[in-house]
C-alpha cells in the first residue's frame, strides 16, 4: 500500500480486511461491512469488534429510529434487524431485486431505500431498480431504470434522496415525498458524457469517474468514492469538483463523515475495480483523515 506523501494527513485505522462497505457514523462510532469475512465491525475509541456476522454478505448498514442495526444480506436479497445478539428478517425482497443487493440507506422514519446489481453476478449489467422497504416489512420498487444504484444519501431534512449509478457515471436526485414515495427525478451530477451503453468493462476502461458511496456536507456538497481512480471528491451539484483526497494506489470504495464534530472524513479502500479479487485476499484498509466542512449528522 502507497499512500501519497502530501499536505493532507491520512491515519490507518485498520488493514487486513477483505473488502469493506457501508460505512455509517452512529453514537460515537464507525460501522462498517467487511463483504467476505461476512463480519459488520464496529470501531471506536477501545478499537476494532465483531457487531455480528452475515451469512449472506453483509451490505449496507443503517439504523431504525431506535438505534437497532439494520444490515443488507447481499446475496440472499434480505434486509436483516440486529435484536439484541440475534439477526431478525425484516423482509425478503429478492423478488424485486434481480441480482445481488449492495448499498442502503435509512430515512427518519426507518425506511430502507437498497441498491441492487440489476442482474445476477457475473452476467451482463442490465438497469435496475431501487427497493424500499418499511419499517413493517413491506417491499417495493422506489424507482426503477437505475444504472447500478449504489451509494445513497439524504438531505437533512429527509426531503431529497441522491443515488450514485455507478456504471453510467451518475448521480440522481429524487424528491422524497411525506409518505417516502420518490419522484421528480434529475441528475445531480454527469461524470464527463453520459454513455450510451450499460456495461461494466468499458464502462470502467472509458468513464472518467464511477461514483460509489457519497457523504453530504453541512455545505450541500457531496463526497464521493470512485471505484476506478485513486482518492475522494468533493463536489458541487452539477459535477465542480472542489477538493480531492489522494489515497494513492488505491480507490475509494465507499466513506463516511463522522467523528466527534462530524469533520473526520472515513474512507473504505481497496485497489481499483477489475484488478484484483476481493474474495481470496485481504488488501482493503480504513483510512481517515479530517476535512474542513462537517457531515450533517444524516446517513
Amino acid at each position: 500500500m502507497n499512500l501519497p506523501n502530501d499536505s493532507r494527513s491520512l491515519e490507518l485505522i485498520a488493514d487486513d480486511c477483505s473488502f469493506l462497505e457501508g460505512p455509517r457514523w452512529h453514537q460515537g462510532a464507525l460501522f462498517v461491512s467487511d463483504f467476505y469475512t461476512h463480519e459488520v465491525l464496529r470501531f471506536d475509541g477501545e478499537g476494532r469488534h465483531v457487531v455480528c456476522e452475515v451469512e449472506g454478505q453483509p451490505s449496507g448498514l443503517g439504523f431504525t429510529p431506535d438505534g437497532r442495526l439494520l444490515v443488507v444480506s447481499m446475496l440472499d436479497r434480505r434486509l436483516l434487524r440486529l435484536d439484541g445478539s440475534r439477526l431478525t428478517e425484516v423482509a425478503s425482497f429478492a423478488e424485486l431485486a434481480a441480482g445481488p443487493a449492495n448499498d442502503m440507506v435509512v430515512d427518519a422514519a426507518g425506511r430502507a431505500y437498497i441498491g441492487n446489481f440489476g442482474s445476477p453476478a457475473g452476467s451482463d449489467l442490465a438497469y435496475a431498480s431501487l427497493v424500499r422497504v418499511d419499517p413493517d416489512g413491506t417491499a417495493s420498487i422506489a424507482a426503477s431504470q437505475l444504472g447500478f444504484p449504489n451509494g445513497a444519501a439524504l438531505t437533512p431534512d429527509g426531503r431529497h434522496l441522491l443515488i450514485a449509478e455507478t456504471f453510467v457515471g451518475r448521480i440522481s436526485a429524487f424528491e422524497v415525498d411525506t409518505d417516502g414515495g420518490l419522484s421528480g427525478r434529475t441528475t445531480w451530477a454527469q461524470f464527463g458524457a453520459a454513455p450510451d451503453y450499460l456495461d461494466e468493462p468499458r464502462a470502467t476502461k472509458e468513464l472518467e469517474l464511477l461514483p460509489d458511496g457519497m457523504a453530504l456536507d453541512a455545505e450541500g456538497m457531496l463526497w464521493v468514492a470512485d471505484a476506478k481512480g485513486h482518492g475522494a471528491s468533493r463536489v458541487r451539484r452539477g459535477g465542480e469538483v472542489v477538493d480531492f483526497v489522494d489515497t494513492g494506489d488505491l480507490s475509494v470504495y465507499a466513506l463516511a463523515l463522522g467523528g466527534p464534530d462530524l469533520r473526520t472524513l472515513y474512507l473504505c479502500c481497496a485497489p481499483p475495480h477489475r484488478t484484483f479479487d476481493p474474495s481470496t485476499s485481504r488488501q482493503s484498509v480504513l483510512l481517515a483523515t479530517q476535512v474542513a466542512v462537517p457531515g450533517t449528522g444524516a446517513p
